[in-house]
């Protein structure tokens, strides 16, 4: 059951499996960060395959760096030659996408992912995924969630990672290349954690393959691709850990968490049961070691209300979002990260104690009147 306890928000992940007595899935190598040996420390043997380790991670980090700046070059020769070929006219082709989201609806990730297709008005199917028993992604090596499946033509793309579908489907459509193509964009690389796990990141993730006119078209400068970046990043490093600690807050939060998640999600009448209530006691539990996990403050609605704060006054009294006149990915971001919450008292205490709400209403609205 603790396995269920995952299709909400991801911290707690590695914890929930070992209530479980299952093997621990592979996460994130920022989420399995600062965890320590055994009693006593390690041995000197240890401490070398602890070293060795972080120098293989090392070089593996070094190698993903140089593949992606070859994918970086070789994107800038090819996509001369597409532009070539293709004629103006083809550059709108957001509508010869057919587009399959597998998601949990209350995951953080797949929020950000719904976002962005609702604002750039994509139409797409939604498959929700058994949180217990992920049939419907058997067909995936790739067992997380979101996963976007994209028909173009007679060429069928599996897009696996939030951010990586964000940025290739606007690359697709700002610059009309074949959207297999934009996906060698971002290739996976394989690394070792401290703990010697693998974990699989993907390269550029944050960055649009956009020529120079394209760039600027679309940004205006590379001051605001900069901030773009940035913040998109943040919204996964740091404001997404900050939901399971809220929303598992204390024993009733949790409740009504999962309430939510049962409610809203896909599960059978005992799964559910089953979910609501050892979901919710397992999740509470979890979510006092994520706070320390992150170190969070004891309260740890200060650190929502700080990060919102912050997102705030980086966006600045003087444009109604970060991308000025209308959301940029930044904002998308950010908004699907927070919307999970809502129907819940931590969303309600954000909304009274900070100064996001105006901003928050805008995006909605935003996405709201996105033409259909």
């Amino acid at each position: 059951m603790a396995q269920a306890a995952r299709a909400l928000w991801p911290g707690g992940r590695a914890l929930a499996w070992r209530l479980s007595g299952n093997p621990a899935p592979r996460v994130p190598l920022q989420s399995r960060a600062g965890f320590t040996g055994a009693a006593g420390g390690p041995g000197p043997t240890a401490i070398t395959r602890k070293v060795s380790r972080r120098l293989l991670g090392t070089a593996a980090l070094a190698l993903g760096g140089a593949m992606g700046l070859y994918y970086t070059a070789q994107w800038h020769l090819r996509a001369q030659d597409l532009r070539a070929e293709r004629p103006a006219a083809e550059l709108s082709l957001s509508d010869r996408l057919q587009l399959t989201l597998y998601q949990y609806k209350t995951c953080p990730f797949c929020s950000k992912v719904r976002a962005f297709l609702d604002f750039h008005a994509l139409p797409y199917q939604v498959v929700e995924v058994n949180p217990v028993r992920r049939g419907e992604i058997k067909f995936s090596s790739y067992r997380k969630v979101p996963i976007l499946l994209a028909q173009e033509g007679e060429s069928l793309q599996q897009l696996n990672d939030s951010s990586v579908i964000i940025s290739a489907l606007k690359t697709y459509l700002v610059s009309g290349q074949p959207l297999e193509v934009i996906i060698t964009y971002y290739p996976p690389m394989k690394a070792m954690n401290d703990q010697g796990k693998e974990v699989t990141e993907f390269c550029n993730k944050y960055w649009l393959m956009l020529d120079e006119k394209e760039a600027q078209r679309m940004y205006g400068g590379k001051e605001a691709r900069t901030e773009e970046m940035k913040w998109r990043q943040w919204a996964d490093d740091w404001l997404v850990h900050l939901i399971s600690p809220n929303v598992y807050r204390t024993p009733a939060e949790a409740l009504a968490s999962f309430d939510y998640i049962v409610r809203e999600g896909k599960f059978g009448a005992v799964e559910g049961a089953v979910a609501k209530y050892l979901g919710a006691a397992a999740m509470y539990l979890i979510s006092k070691r994520l706070k320390s996990r992150h170190h969070l403050q004891d309260d740890v609605r200060e650190d929502l209300y700080d990060a919102a704060n912050k997102w705030v006054a980086a966006v600045g009294k003087h444009r109604p979002f970060m991308g000025g006149q209308k959301p940029n990915l930044a904002d998308l971001a950010v908004y699907g990260v927070l919307r999970v919450m809502e129907g819940l008292e931590s969303f309600d205490d954000l909304m009274r104690h900070t100064h996001i709400q105006p901003w928050y209403l805008r995006v909605e609205k935003a996405i709201a009147e996105a033409p259909q």
